[in-house]
């Protein structure tokens, strides 16, 4: 760790009172020394990762920690502070702050080094020793393992402990895969075949987003609570390096599991049939002990997960949300991954169907659709017949858009048992007018059946028929109840209503919808706001014959679902200068994203700098919104972008439009950019020097191949 803190990257006087002040003042001396290239957009990365979880921990210690393109190589700095910071640690304010910086593609050596500091921190003696050093230079040469922290020498007068503590772990693993081989039975906790008593085994599990600091902090707190109770913990570090399995005779030995997770368990089904503690990783950090005690008492009790064999795919009862998903989601953070999980799969065959009536339009007319069906009249020769041919598929793609919706809805609730219910809520609620909403409400309500019937305690000799036969035919039947005579005719009413409304839009009214679908789509990029304005548009033309205030919609959302990407692009080429070389890369694969009405283009650009470019995009977007409804611009087409240009109504305005909010964005990126006060060290040469603006200045310690 010799070359990752020095004297120069300790402040042991810091006076921040803010947790964001306190990153930035440790932050500006890792930019002092070239291990940082961009103190914003690293700050911004930095306050990301605190955004998932705070990084505070009980004993006065906060650990802001991330990883970064903005990093040269992994650093660490260190801050001590009278008066305290702030990072969200139920005991109260750090008064020892430590801000870790890894590179993008830290290699697993400098990751290794960092989760050594990460187990070091549990050590009382260590942080002691931190809060009574005399100079920067001393901090630094403890934190790096130099100068051994006081206990360490009592250590060694007792005795050979400390140098055997290293090999604890490897005998602990040995003997339970020892008695594992032996054909110990798991979950015994007594005598092993009248011999002496075992101690209690746990094999354990943690990881944070970063999987850098709570990932091997939680894994040390939970080995030394194990020690002290006397008993035996492994644990599985699931860290950005990688992760090693635990051997399998390890886990099948193991009495009880204990599962510390910020971010999904990889492999989760390994651990499926046993008495199973699972929880967020900062609990592993401050309360060891409870968790082992917890999982005893479940041990005690007989209380067991589901084996991996009951749940679907072997994914040991994960639903898909939940096994891409986050440990302590809220209720409507699951609500919005499961709408979302319909969403993504309904995109593509909104964009094929869609794509496909739009050329059946383009080559035939807006008559085509009363064109008998290809099945009865076809003309290889004519080209109606294929504008027909096309308008057709297009026309049978569309009719999945509602039940691939609420299939999968129910698909992210409860896993492969939603989809027949789902399909069939989607198709009921295409029977009887009910449109997106019915979808929306068939999907929810068909997860839900599947779950409550999942929960009722089934006889072992029947299970294996249930994911079959039980659970499809009583799901449906419950679904297909309410949808046709509870719920169905009120949302169709609903539905009515709104094509209403949108029918009945113009002049002011239109123009404010258009600017807020255009602040909508720019706002995440993508995400789920951006699916929700995007998702509002294509339900409007997903029929035969779309009015006209719907196609209005549509151009309005595609319109400024373009403005970003070619913003971004467009400002590397006029201000280069204000973008670093990789964002000057990305800029020009954004004028193709852009153009190809894909919004995810100038993510890059928003996750280095969002405080400048989230609402310049914004901006932008709602000009671009508001003047396409204003121009009466309308497009049948849910996606294309500039290529399906010839298909779009009063197409000169409608590119106006566009031009006109991407040059608002561009002129306030370059404007908010230009007011950055540039950091000492990485800012750019002035202009005409030829030098490039992401070089490390003169004297700066230089990069190392990672």
């Amino acid at each position: 760790m010799s070359d990752m803190i020095t004297a120069d990257l300790v402040d042991l006087d810091l006076s921040a009172d803010t947790k964001e002040a306190a990153a930035r003042a440790l932050a500006e001396r890792m930019v002092a020394l070239g291990r940082v290239t961009d103190l914003e957009g690293f700050l911004a990365d930095v306050a990301a990762r605190e955004a998932q979880m705070p990084t505070g921990l009980d004993g006065g210690i906060g650990i802001p920690h991330c990883r970064s393109e903005h990093v040269t190589e992994p650093t660490l700095a260190f801050g001590r502070s009278a008066a305290g910071v702030d990072f969200g640690a139920a005991d109260g304010p750090a008064d020892l702050i430590f801000l870790i910086a890894a590179p993008a593609g830290a290699d697993d050596a400098h990751l290794t080094i960092l989760s050594s500091l990460a187990r070091q921190l549990m050590n009382a003696e260590f942080t002691a020793a931190l809060r009574s050093a005399g100079d920067a230079a001393a901090a630094a040469a403890l934190i790096r393992g130099e100068e051994p922290a006081p206990a360490e020498d009592a250590a060694e007068e007792t005795g050979s402990t400390a140098d055997t503590g290293s090999t604890a772990d490897t005998a602990d693993t040995g003997a339970v895969s020892a008695a594992a081989s032996a054909g110990t039975a798991p979950g015994s906790t007594g005598q092993d075949s009248g011999g002496p008593a075992r101690p209690f085994r746990i094999v354990a599990v943690t990881s944070c987003p970063t999987g850098i600091a709570h990932t091997y902090m939680a894994a040390e707190s939970l080995e030394n609570a194990g020690r002290e109770e006397g008993v035996e913990v492994v644990v599985e570090t699931q860290g950005s390096a990688g992760f090693t399995r635990l051997d399998p005779a390890v886990i099948a030995a193991a009495d009880g599991v204990i599962l510390a997770h910020d971010v999904a368990v990889r492999e989760k089904d390994r651990f499926a049939g046993k008495p199973t503690v699972d929880t967020g990783v900062k609990a592993a950090i401050n309360r060891p002990g409870e968790l082992i005690g917890e999982v005893r008492d479940k041990a005690a009790r007989g209380e067991v997960t589901a084996a991996a064999a009951d749940g679907p795919a072997g994914s040991g009862g994960a639903t898909p949300v939940e096994r891409g998903g986050e440990f302590g989601e809220g209720y409507g953070t699951k609500l919005r991954k499961w709408l979302m999980s319909g969403v993504s799969y309904m995109v593509p065959f909104v964009a094929a169907g869609g794509l496909l009536i739009a050329l059946g339009f383009a080559i035939g007319g807006y008559e085509i659709n009363k064109a008998p069906s290809v099945m009865d009249h076809f003309v290889w020769t004519q080209a109606d017949s294929w504008a027909a041919l096309l308008f057709q598929i297009g026309g049978v793609a569309f009719a999945f858009l509602v039940p691939v919706l609420a299939g999968y809805i129910a698909y992210g609730m409860a896993d492969r048992p939603g989809l027949v219910p789902g399909f069939v809520g989607g198709s009921i609620a295409l029977t009887i007018n009910a449109g997106f909403l019915g979808g929306l409400a068939a999907g929810l309500i068909s997860g839900a059946v599947v779950l409550a019937i999942q929960r009722v305690p089934i006889p072992k000799a029947l299970r294996g028929i249930m994911p079959v036969v039980v659970i499809p035919l009583v799901s449906a039947a419950v679904v297909g109840f309410l949808m046709f005579v509870v719920i169905g005719k009120p949302i169709a009413s609903a539905q009515e209503g709104m094509t209403d409304w949108l029918n009945g839009l113009s002049g002011a009214n239109a123009v404010l919808l258009g600017a807020l679908l255009g602040l909508m789509m720019c706002f995440d990029l993508g995400g789920p706001v951006n699916k929700v304005a995007y998702t509002f548009a294509t339900a409007g033309i997903a029929v035969a014959s779309p009015s006209d205030s719907a196609m209005k919609i549509m151009a309005a959302v595609m319109a400024a679902g373009m403005v970003p990407p070619l913003a971004m692009a467009l400002a590397t080429t006029v201000r280069g200068r204000l973008f670093n070389a990789a964002e000057r890369e990305n800029g020009k694969a954004a004028w193709v994203l852009g153009a190809s009405f894909i919004s995810e283009g100038a993510i890059p650009f928003a996750a280095a700098d969002p405080l400048r470019v989230i609402p310049s995009s914004m901006v932008g977007g709602a000009v671009t919104g508001a003047l396409s409804m204003a121009f009466g611009a309308t497009l049948r087409a849910p996606h294309g972008g500039i290529f399906v240009v010839p298909l779009i109504g009063n197409p000169l305005l409608y590119l106006v439009a566009i031009a006109a909010g991407v040059c608002v964005t561009t002129a306030l990126v370059i404007v908010l950019k230009g007011l950055r006060k540039p950091v000492t060290g990485t800012s750019a040469q002035g202009p005409g020097t030829g030098t490039d603006p992401s070089a490390p200045t003169p004297g700066a310690k230089q990069p190392v191949a990672a």
